[in-house]
C-alpha cells in the first residue's frame, strides 16, 4: 500500500467504520495497532508497523497519533462512529475562525448554520487558506467567517484537536459571514 492509501484506509477505519478492519474503538478513539494491522491484512490492505508509523509522522494534516506507549493509534478528530466520544477540554477560541465549503451548500447554511452532519463536530480552521483547501474538495469553494469570540461569549463551546483543528457542536447562522 502507498502512504496515501494507508492514510485513506486509516481515516475510514479510525473515523467511520472500525468494523471494516474488525476493530472496536475505545471511547477516545484508540485502536490496538496489532489488531489494526491484522484487520488491514484480512481486508487485503497489507500494511506494516513501519509504514503506519511513517504515515502518522508525515501526514501533513496530522490526522493520526500513536499512544505514548506505542501500542495504540487513533484519528485525532473527524469521527462519525457512535462508539467514539472524544473528550476535548473546552478552550477560548480566537476572534474569528473559518469554514470552507462549496457554494452549493450556502442556501442551507444561511438557513440552518453549520451542522456536523454525520460527524460529531463542525470543523473550523484558524486561517482562510486552509478553509479554501477544504472547500475545494466539495466543489466551487467559499470561505465562511465564524464569529468565534462572540459565540463563545454567548455560551457556545469550542475545542481544539491535537492537530489544531477547531471543533464546535454547531454554528448558528447569526455567527456566520462570507469572506
Amino acid at each position: 500500500m502507498s502512504e496515501i492509501e494507508v492514510s485513506k484506509f486509516l481515516s475510514y477505519v479510525l473515523r467511520h467504520a472500525p468494523e471494516a478492519a474488525g476493530l472496536t474503538l475505545e471511547s477516545e478513539g484508540w485502536a490496538p495497532i496489532d489488531a489494526l494491522l491484522e484487520g488491514a491484512a484480512r481486508a487485503g490492505k497489507g500494511m506494516t508497523r513501519e509504514l503506519l508509523q511513517r504515515v502518522v509522522d508525515t501526514n501533513s494534516k496530522k490526522r493520526f497519533e500513536i499512544s505514548p506507549d506505542g501500542g495504540r493509534v487513533r484519528a485525532v478528530q473527524g469521527h462519525s462512529t457512535a462508539e467514539v466520544q472524544r473528550e476535548y477540554p473546552p478552550l477560548e477560541p480566537p476572534q474569528r475562525l473559518y469554514h470552507g465549503t462549496a457554494t452549493r451548500f450556502l442556501p442551507s447554511i444561511r438557513e440552518q448554520g453549520l451542522r456536523p452532519g454525520s460527524r460529531h463536530h463542525v470543523h473550523l480552521s484558524k486561517d482562510a487558506e486552509t478553509a479554501v483547501a477544504v472547500g475545494q474538495r466539495h466543489g466551487k469553494p467559499v470561505v465562511l467567517i465564524v464569529a468565534a469570540q462572540a459565540m463563545h461569549a454567548d455560551g457556545h463551546l469550542f475545542f481544539q484537536a491535537e492537530n489544531g483543528v477547531w471543533l464546535t457542536p454547531a454554528v448558528p447562522p447569526a455567527y456566520l459571514s462570507e469572506a
